[in-house]
């Protein structure tokens, strides 16, 4: 039907239309053989620009026949009539007949070419403009917390910051990097705008969480009255271990290790679950809210199923890019 429809075309629009469509197939597909290095795709590219030569032929011969017309026939084979024209009456001068307006050869050429080269275009580039169907894992967002009644201990204490906010600062690009996975994407990112256990809500604790295939990523604030030195000599009574003190953008920090909690729920019937159990080990950075550590501190904690922890210069770079984003509100 195509091929049909094509042959009723008119000659100067039929053959610069097969000459523009048959190079754009045939350099495209060429293309694609050579970056593919495919023997078949090659041969199919050489058939069309064979083809698109023969046709570039006849219109070259088409013009020539054009240019120096032959007294017996016209450009499109047909033989003249002036033999079949009646004579003329003797001494009457014969009328000139009226020349026969002809379509411009020229100007359907071109329109034909500049139809079908925006044709050829968007064949070409069609993959690149419209939208694909990439089923690329894209990373997780921080949802919006926007509209979110937030604690009366945050009225209290206007420089905190919401779980939302940690978030956004958390979830950057570079993490994965940070992390020394460059290739993982997060899977989940979450905040929340928590209260501080065993404070009875007095004590803003937001947190925000990222979470990779190898490595999860958790960033608290603790808006209270314990510095990073109590907080030191807190550990000492504990069962942190690998504790370190050190600065982290001009703030007195520390490093310590803890194991997790592992609590197993079942939504069966009855819901019962299991014990606590001890977790994977986690690895804690604990950052002052100021250089004078007058109380209040940043928690980066890092951890994996797998028991393995990154560097803790890991933490370092993550402390360094990430605190710095956490906006403070004011009044």
């Amino acid at each position: 039907m195509l091929g049909f429809l094509i042959r009723l075309l008119p000659f100067w629009v039929r053959e610069p239309l097969l000459i523009v469509v048959g190079s754009v197939f045939g350099v495209r597909i060429m293309y694609l053989a050579v970056r593919d290095e495919e023997w078949v795709p090659a041969g199919i590219g050489t058939v069309f620009l064979v083809f698109t030569a023969v046709r570039v032929r006849t219109v070259v011969q088409a013009l020539r026949a054009r240019r120096n017309p032959s007294p017996a026939a016209s450009a499109d084979g047909v033989v003249a009539h002036a033999a079949a024209q009646p004579q003329a009456v003797v001494g009457q001068r014969p009328t000139p007949a009226a020349p026969e307006k002809e379509p411009n050869a020229w100007g359907q050429a071109v329109a034909a070419v500049a139809v079908f080269a925006a044709l050829g275009a968007a064949l070409w580039l069609g993959p690149q403009l419209m939208p694909s169907d990439d089923t690329t894992p894209q990373a997780a967002s921080c949802s919006s917390g926007e509209g979110e009644e937030l604690p009366s201990a945050y009225k209290k204490t206007p420089q905190a910051a919401t779980g939302d906010e940690l978030c956004k600062a958390l979830n950057r690009s570079d993490l994965a990097q940070l992390l020394g996975t460059p290739a993982e994407i997060a899977t989940v990112a979450s905040g929340t705008s928590n209260t501080a256990p065993l404070t009875d809500g007095k004590i803003a604790q937001p947190e925000a969480e990222v979470q990779f295939d190898t490595y999860t990523v958790n960033v608290s604030a603790t808006y209270n009255e314990l510095s990073i030195a109590q907080y030191v000599k807190l550990m000492k009574f504990g069962e942190e271990t690998d504790v370190r003190t050190l600065a982290v953008l001009g703030r007195p920090a520390v490093f310590s290790s803890d194991h997790t909690m592992r609590i197993e729920i079942n939504l069966g019937s009855g819901g019962s679950g299991g014990p606590v159990e001890q977790g994977p080990l986690a690895r804690t950075l604990s950052v002052a809210f100021d250089g004078k550590d007058r109380g209040g501190f940043y928690d980066i904690t890092v951890w994996s199923t797998s028991g393995a922890l990154p560097d803790d210069s890991a933490l370092l770079a993550i402390a360094e890019k990430v605190l710095p984003a956490i906006p403070e509100r004011t009044v």
